[in-house]
């Protein structure tokens, strides 16, 4: 059976034709307006009439990212895109003339994972999606956990600092603030600022503008500021995994998301940091922390898969 899967981000639209083993067959790529809902539901049925021609489509998954609610039709609210209790289920079906499943992006991706990639084999997985801020997904029992009203798994927005920095979400202190992809950058940004000394790589090569790519080159030199931003996210990320643990006692956290493409950098320390916070360490099995396998294709391979199982 062929399925489509799209995954909805804040400036693209990515999608493809997955069949029953999570193998996209043939995919694509468009540009879409975050701040125009009815431009990024004529974009999916774009997407989706042209990878659908000349096939036996039988139905569309989409990734949105945002709260998406518990009959997997409408996104609640979208930080990132101008999403307010949009009906995308009903908009994109009722363009394409197929059924359609929509569900969150890193839900879909955590799915997508734990099907066909990094937690395939567990029946008990937390899916940590490190990009600007953090997504997470779980599998548990071998179903995706979505919470009484869909909206569960929101782990980058737990509480982690009292205090701390301003979140995007209205909180402050959320675990996103300290452990992602902004919260790397504004790390670097602040040891520079200090301790200029310390960062010669980074400001050479960032020209004034420290951004994530230029911090994760600036590391890989030796910088000391860098590296120091990394070592903070990666306690950071080892603190939530433990946190997690002791509430959710899984057998495999995966860790994706664009960051991950510098795991050299932290991942290490991670699980190190992990282990020794934990609670009851030493006298408990220790999950396992991996790398996502799918790379971008996870959310499109899981939402594909979702909208398979409606």
């Amino acid at each position: 059976m062929l399925t489509i899967g799209v995954d909805i981000g804040g400036t693209k639209v990515a999608a493809g034709v997955v069949d029953d083993d999570g193998e996209i067959v043939e995919h694509t790529l468009r540009p879409t307006a975050a701040d125009r809902p009815e431009v990024v539901a004529e974009t999916v049925a774009d997407v989706v009439r042209e990878l659908a021609k000349g096939r036996q489509v039988e139905a569309v998954g989409v990734g949105a990212a945002g709260f998406v609610d518990e009959t997997r039709s409408m996104v609640r609210f979208a930080p990132n895109l101008a999403w307010r209790e949009e009906p995308l289920q009903k908009k994109i079906s009722g363009l394409v003339g197929l059924p359609v499943v929509i569900e969150n992006d890193a839900n879909a991706m955590a799915w997508g994972e734990t099907r066909f990639g990094a937690g395939r084999g567990q029946s008990h997985v937390v899916c940590i999606t490190l990009g600007t801020g953090i997504g997470g997904g779980l599998v548990f029992d071998g179903a995706l956990y979505r919470g009484r009203w869909g909206m569960g798994a929101e782990l980058g927005h737990m509480q982690v600092l009292p205090g701390g920095r301003p979140c995007g979400c209205g909180n402050i202190g959320c675990w996103e603030q300290y452990a992602s992809g902004q919260a790397l950058v504004k790390e670097a940004r602040q040891i520079a600022e200090a301790e200029p000394e310390r960062a010669g790589i980074l400001l050479g090569m960032a020209g004034g503008k420290i951004e994530g790519e230029e911090v994760t080159e600036a590391a890989r030199q030796g910088d000391e500021a860098s590296l120091a931003a990394f070592r903070n996210l990666a306690d950071w990320l080892g603190q939530g995994m433990a946190d997690l643990a002791a509430v959710l006692d899984p057998g495999c956290f995966i860790v994706g998301g664009g960051v991950s493409r510098a795991a050299d950098l932290f991942i290490d320390r991670a699980r190190e940091t992990f282990a020794e916070r934990l609670t009851g360490h030493g006298h408990r099995p220790l999950a396992e922390v991996k790398l996502a396998e799918l790379g971008a294709a996870a959310g499109v391979v899981g939402a594909a898969d979702l909208a398979r199982r409606r």
